[in-house]
């Protein structure tokens, strides 16, 4: 968390800190990325922003430590909750901030339908590929081979991409990129802020679980932070790869860049014309 002590007065909770996450866990890169996006960006408080999350490590990171408000609501449920708050207050800006159990699980149905309605919202899923909070069951992100407490002859299942999964509906913004991306990931986070800022944006984050992965595979955070150096490749790269090279790395990237009118917009556009009774 050193990395945060110049950000923590302006936009996280100082008076709760240190956090709870485990020693070395890269909540704390995501959270000084979208610290600094902000500042860089001018944005100096967080009065106009409203931060939802559900159950996981990666949930903790807006409540209790962002310094706006949030809602901490129920498992898988976050995506609807923001849903819920962006058309009662379609002023606000809502941020979901959640992990690969959270919304590529029990809560992937409403991610596929936020983005099929371009819902106003910005998703950040930090996937830290297992569920860890739980210690270290395989999530539908766990990455093929991967040994982990529930797979421990390795994950023999193929693990969704959801940024490819996403690109092909109708969101308007769709990004990866691995925490050793750190200033490709802080500009995705201000172009998903200011200049792609309406209809649904996602941008995925991959942050191995320091516990449950990390220590799994007998490495430190630091060494995993280089390997994800070779291991996150651009999408050109990537798709040059074979096969068998395909299934040990990364794509990373924007997938998509769109700025079609959001759900909000479409749907005061249905109510208008509902009162006047065109039906065009």
């Amino acid at each position: 968390m050193s990395g945060l002590k110049h950000l923590t007065r302006e936009y996280v909770r100082e008076e709760i800190l240190p956090t709870t996450f485990c020693p070395g866990c890269y909540n704390g890169i995501v959270m000084n990325a979208l610290a600094l996006a902000f500042k860089e960006l001018g944005i100096r408080d967080l009065r106009n922003y409203v931060f939802v999350s559900g159950i996981g490590c990666s949930s903790w990171i807006p409540s209790p430590y962002i310094r706006a408000d949030s809602v901490h609501t129920l498992h898988g449920r976050a995506v609807a909750v923001a849903t819920g708050i962006k058309l009662a207050r379609p002023d606000l800006n809502v941020i979901v901030i959640a992990g690969d159990g959270d919304l590529a699980a029990i809560g992937g149905n409403h991610l596929i339908h936020a983005a099929r309605r371009n819902m106003d919202l910005l998703v950040i899923m930090v996937n830290n590929l297992v569920y860890g909070m739980t210690r270290g069951q395989q999530s539908p992100t766990t990455p093929y081979g991967k040994v982990t407490a529930t797979t421990p002859y390795g994950n023999f299942e193929m693990p969704f991409d959801l940024p490819r999964l996403l690109a092909h509906t109708n969101a308007n913004y769709v990004a990866r990129w691995c925490v050793s991306n750190f200033v490709q990931l802080k500009e995705s986070f201000k172009e998903a802020l200011a200049e792609y800022s309406r209809g649904f944006r996602f941008i995925e984050v991959w942050a191995p679980c320091v516990t449950y992965v990390v220590r799994y595979e007998g490495k430190r955070p630091g060494e995993k932070l280089k390997e994800m150096r070779e291991v996150c490749v651009p999408m050109s790269r990537y798709e040059e790869l074979p096969a068998e090279e395909k299934v040990k790395h990364v794509a990373v990237g924007v997938f998509k860049k769109e700025d079609k009118p959001g759900f909000v917009e479409l749907y005061r556009e249905y109510i208008t014309r509902a009162r006047g009774g065109s039906r065009g």
